[in-house]
């Protein structure tokens, strides 16, 4: 049950009304940044809610059970922390959403409407849109391990037990050119081999998108050169002499574990599961060795 504090009851109370809605969002590294539908900036519990952004929202939904409330916010990228680089590289992915109800005439009087987290964000030109999912979403989310063929462990992590540092798997390079978007001719990874860093992850080293990271689709040799071809096509132009770091690529498969890293015995999948067609089997006489025992043998 939500419990509206005696100040805002009596605001409410009085027929005459002066409320604005709030959001403030947590992202992963801990940054908070705080927007209000109203029109001058607010600043509560060490919050500076920005009134320049433009903020409007869905109505706030609430069920029974364990459906997903969802809502949509909108929004115009006139913030200065608030930028298309910044959402297009999934800074803001899985932020937490706290949305307030506040009298802006004595901030004190609020009331927390909802508490959850950002689904899909879209942005064009200069606005965007975001869903606000509510935390029933992460009650269908899976959790632990699942029984499967490939390895669910992450590429260099403590379960894997790979290290990634020195030239064996991890190379640096610069771009040469770029013909297309997400594709990239580079420099500085001529001795690998060819698919040597195919689902590898590349970090920019310098260059405008410095510090960000990008998932490689594809790492091919030839002899033009040796090309990288991206997951998502990059935010900012990628320009020549940018250079970066990449690592080398897993398909979490049982075989690769053992060849490409010699960590078989650290896999984390089940490659000797029966498949789908193991229960269509049937037992078949083998004649041959009848020896007037009822012997059966899998096909």
């Amino acid at each position: 049950m939500r419990i509206i504090p005696p100040a805002l009851q009596a605001h409410l109370d009085s027929g005459t009304t002066t409320l604005c809605t709030c959001w403030r969002l947590t992202r992963a590294d801990g940054v908070r940044l705080g927007f209000t539908d109203h029109d001058r900036d607010l600043t509560f519990d060490g919050t500076t809610f920005e009134a320049a952004t433009g903020f409007t929202a869905t109505e706030v939904r609430e069920t029974v059970g364990g459906n997903v409330d969802n809502l949509e916010v909108e929004g115009a990228l006139t913030s200065g922390r608030l930028t298309p680089e910044d959402l297009a590289n999934g800074v803001y992915d899985d932020a937490g959403v706290e949305i307030w109800r506040v009298n802006w005439q004595a901030p004190a009087g609020r009331v927390l409407l909802r508490r959850g987290s950002l689904g899909e964000i879209g942005h064009g030109g200069a606005s965007f849109t975001a869903e606000v999912r509510g935390l029933a979403h992460y009650l269908q989310q899976q959790q632990g391990r699942t029984y499967q063929y490939a390895c669910d462990a992450v590429l260099g992590d403590a379960r894997c037990g790979v290290t990634l540092n020195g030239a064996a798997y991890t190379g640096t390079g610069a771009v040469l050119t770029s013909p297309l978007p997400q594709r990239l001719t580079v420099s500085g990874l001529a001795g690998y081999a060819t698919g040597w860093f195919t689902r590898g992850l590349l970090t920019w080293t310098s260059g405008a998108d410095a510090g960000r990271k990008a998932m490689v689709r594809a790492h091919g040799v030839s002899g033009g050169g040796v090309t990288l071809d991206l997951w998502q096509r990059p935010v900012t132009a990628i320009g020549p002499g940018s250079t970066f770091t990449i690592t080398a690529g897993c398909d979490q498969q049982f075989a690769t574990c053992k060849a490409k890293f010699a960590n078989g015995v650290n896999f984390r999948g089940h490659p000797h599961m029966p498949g789908n067609d193991f229960i269509s089997r049937y037992p078949n006489r083998d004649d041959a060795r009848h020896d007037g025992a009822s012997l059966y043998r899998a096909p």
